[in-house]
This record gives C-alpha cells, sequence and structure tokens, in this order.
C-alpha cells in the first residue's frame, strides 16, 4: 500500500508572515482527489497503515477525534510516541497489524490519546488490505469514541426492541401517509399481517376513525406532535369482520439527520390498544351515575304522598341518560291500562295520563304482553323493519326502535309493565340496561303497589 500524503514541505517567511511551500504540490496519483473527498466525507475516523505499519491514510473525523491533523499522523510508525501511552504502544500495535493475516474484520477498544494529553476510549473494526498479487499489503482500521457506539447500538437495540418485543405498536408512515414499517404488535392491534399494511392508504384497514387519524397525521407533518397522547377510537376492516376498537396514540415527526435543513421523512405513529380499560371506565361511569339516579330517585320519591307522583319521579331520574321515552302499563282487572309517560318527541317530565288512563289494545306477540307472561325482561328491535310502522304496530311513539319491557311485581303480584323506548340514532338495549331497568321497575312497583288494596290474610282454621 503506498503512502498518500497530503503535507508539502514548509519553510519559514523570513518576513514573519506565515508559511510558505517550498515548492509545487507533488502530483496526485490517479482518482487521489475523489479518495481524500471520500475518506474526509465519512461519519467514522478512518486510519490506515502499510505492511510496515505506517499511517498512510487519516481522514477529517479522525483528526476531529484525537486532535492529530492529518500532516503530522500521515509518515508515522504506528501510534507510539504520539497517539498513545508508551506503556500500551506495543500491545496495541501488535493488535492491530495481526489483522492484517487474519480472514474477517476485528473489534477492539483501547485507549488512544489526544493530541492535547487526554485519553478517549474508541472501539476499532479493523481488517487487512490485499495487495493486486493477494499478498498482505497492510491493515485499515475505522474507529470511533466508545460512548457514541454504544450510543448508536442502543438506538438499534430500541428500534429492533420497539419492532419485535415492544409492548406499544409502532407504525411509521411517509409523507403521503401510507406505512412504511410496521411493528409486530402494531399488526395484532390493526388485525392484519405486517406486511399487508406497507404501501396502502390507511383507508383500505380503517372504515371508521381514518379522517381523524390522517388529520393528526398531517398536523404533526406541518407543526410537530402534539403534547401529549390522545384516544382515537377507530373499526377496523378484519378477516373476521369489523371491530370497534380505541387505541390511546402518540405521534412523532421524522426528519433526516442528513440534511442540512429538517426535512420531514414522516411520522412516527406509536399507539396502545386501550379498548378494554375504556370500556371499563365507561362501565364504571355508567354503573356510578345509575347509582347516583336510583338513589336520588329513591329519597326523592320517598317524599311524595301520592303514590302516583312518585311513580312519575322514579321516571324522570331513570330516562336521564338512560332512554328517550318511558312509559307505565299498569293492570286494572284484565288489561294494561297506560297509566303515565314521558312526552314522546321533546323531553320533559313524566306525567299521567289524562282521564286517568287509557286501556291499551297490545297485539299478540306484543314484548309488554310478553314480559308478563314470561314474569320477566323483554328486548325488542325495529331491525329491517320501518321504524315508524314498527312502532305504531305496538301502539309506540313513532321515533321508537328499540323497547325494553320490565314486569312490574310486588308481593308475588304482577303489577304491571314499564318500557323504556330508545329512537334509531340511540344503540339497542343490552343485558346492563337490563339490570338497571329491572331496578328501576322494582321501586316503580313498590309505588304501584300502594295504589291497590292489600290482599286479605288467608283464613285460619280454629
Amino acid at each position: 500500500m503506498s503512502v498518500s500524503r497530503s503535507e508539502t514541505t514548509r519553510v519559514t517567511d523570513p518576513e514573519g508572515s506565515g508559511t510558505e511551500p517550498a515548492g509545487p504540490p507533488p502530483a496526485q496519483e490517479p482518482g487521489g482527489d475523489l479518495l481524500a473527498a471520500l475518506l474526509d466525507g465519512m461519519d467514522a475516523a478512518l486510519c490506515a497503515f502499510d505492511a510496515d505499519g505506517v499511517v498512510t491514510h487519516w481522514n477529517r473525523e479522525a483528526e476531529r477525534i484525537l486532535g492529530w491533523p492529518s500532516d503530522e499522523a500521515v509518515g508515522r510508525r504506528g501510534f507510539a510516541g504520539w497517539a498513545v501511552r508508551a506503556a500500551d504502544a506495543a500491545e496495541i500495535h501488535q493488535r492491530l497489524m495481526a489483522v492484517m493475516d487474519a480472514p474477517g474484520r476485528q473489534v477492539h477498544e483501547f485507549a488512544l490519546l489526544r493530541k492535547d494529553g487526554s485519553r478517549v476510549l474508541v472501539r476499532t473494526q479493523s481488517a487487512g488490505v490485499r495487495g493486486a498479487d493477494g499478498a498482505a499489503a497492510g491493515v485499515y482500521c475505522a474507529f470511533g469514541e466508545v460512548h457514541a457506539q454504544i450510543d448508536l447500538e442502543r438506538s438499534i437495540a430500541l428500534s429492533e426492541a420497539l419492532f419485535e418485543d415492544g409492548s406499544w405498536g409502532v407504525v411509521l408512515v411517509d409523507v403521503d401517509l401510507r406505512p412504511t414499517v410496521v411493528s409486530a404488535y402494531a399488526a395484532r392491534a390493526l388485525g392484519t399481517a405486517r406486511a399487508t399494511l406497507l404501501g396502502r392508504p390507511l383507508g383500505e384497514l380503517i372504515v371508521q376513525g381514518v379522517e381523524e387519524l390522517e388529520g393528526a397525521l398531517q398536523h404533526v407533518l406541518a407543526e410537530g406532535p402534539p403534547a401529549s397522547p390522545a384516544d382515537v377510537w377507530v373499526v377496523l376492516r378484519t378477516a373476521e369482520g369489523e371491530r370497534r376498537r380505541c387505541v390511546r396514540s402518540g405521534f412523532l415527526r421524522l426528519s433526516s439527520p442528513l440534511a442540512e435543513e429538517p426535512v420531514p421523512l414522516g411520522v412516527g405513529w406509536l399507539f396502545q390498544d386501550v379498548t378494554e380499560q375504556k370500556l371499563a371506565e365507561q362501565e364504571a361511569d355508567r354503573l356510578r351515575f345509575r347509582s347516583n339516579q336510583l338513589h336520588r330517585a329513591s329519597r326523592n320519591a320517598a317524599e311524595c304522598e301520592d303514590p302516583m307522583e312518585a311513580i312519575t319521579t322514579h321516571l324522570d331520574f331513570a330516562v336521564a341518560g338512560f332512554a328517550d321515552h318511558a312509559l307505565v302499563d299498569l293492570v286494572v282487572g284484565e288489561r294494561l291500562v297506560r297509566t303515565a309517560e314521558t312526552p314522546a318527541g321533546a323531553p320533559g317530565p313524566a306525567a299521567l295520563v289524562a282521564g286517568g288512563g287509557i286501556p291499551v289494545r297490545y297485539p299478540p306477540g306484543h314484548p309488554a304482553l310478553q314480559a308478563v307472561e314470561r314474569t320477566g325482561t323483554v328486548r325488542a328491535c325495529a331491525g329491517g323493519e320501518g321504524g315508524e310502522s314498527w312502532a305504531a304496530e305496538r301502539q309506540w311513539p313513532r321515533e321508537a326502535a328499540h323497547a325494553l319491557c320490565v314486569v312490574l311485581r310486588s308481593r308475588g303480584r304482577t303489577l304491571g309493565v314499564l318500557t323504556f323506548l330508545r329512537g334509531p340514532s340511540r344503540p339497542a338495549f343490552e343485558r346492563p340496561d337490563a339490570a338497571y331497568a329491572e331496578s328501576v321497575a322494582s321501586r316503580v312497583a313498590a309505588a304501584a303497589d300502594l295504589l291497590t288494596p292489600k290482599p286479605a290474610p288467608p283464613l285460619t282454621p280454629h
């Protein structure tokens, strides 16, 4: 390996104005300028030795780390006497030159001396150089400060852990908002394969909520990431069908570290599926609210002298946040009579039916009649039927689309039926709703029981 030296012989200017070259610089070998530019443009420090251990190349990054300029480093034999302590010189020189006859690269760590006398621990990767005849011609050595290498390794390890084993989903999207990298957690949470998402619009996977998500990504590209994570509800299209999920999302704007000015490469979307947690929180809030409503209703109803006023009080508290409409049908003789109801079409307090009640002629199979027959709770929905006609046939307000009928029972007797109704814009009644409605019905039944005479005690034989 030939020695490529960039320095020229210099003499002192007698006027003391500086130094001048004694003659024209030596002619550069073909491609020498290109080689020098490549070496100086490297991010890693690099030096090279010929077969005798003489330094032949020394780039700018090596100068930055150790402080020794190229014209003071090139031409020296090994590091002894300038870049390492005398006690370490022989061992370090032996370790470096031994690479010349060994296959592959070798990694070493040792301490070098800066020009100012301070020490720096470096990690080197060195390998032998072969000449045109295949014989050993020297050694090249790339090195960097150990702490910088460790930082790089940590960054790489963190990236690999996030994309393979992380408990957060990570999706990198480009400036066109198309995924470029998807972690294993993200693929599981989104119900798809990792390769399926790559390069495809998010709208192909997310049925609902994609506008909100893409809006957040565009905001991050333009303005930067938000200060805190946000919960985003989305509906995913999966092989098993559509799934509604809540993802707690954070965003990072990705910029190229190699550009002079920040150039956006895309956005890192980090998320965690918190659906179960959010549903549990919602259910806890719902139960807390309903428990408070039952408590307040009971306290207010206890102050009512008229049992019918107590019934309407229970309806007012029960409907809030639970249903759009409620009505009470009490048993009179062998018929059900509409006794109290909340106003249809507009919110308002529950009231008694004018005239003391209207007998209702429910058709066979009506949910209210089923509740009486089963002595239980019955749920019904309009389904594919026309909403208004479905409600009209059942003698309910025309906006009703979901119904929940609960039998009123007290002292072993059926006193009537309590019906809650929801419009088409609200979800159907579910089992937790039925449990709450039954709690309300037990209180309404207790008030309704005061309207009827107590049954006579059984006769006792003498």
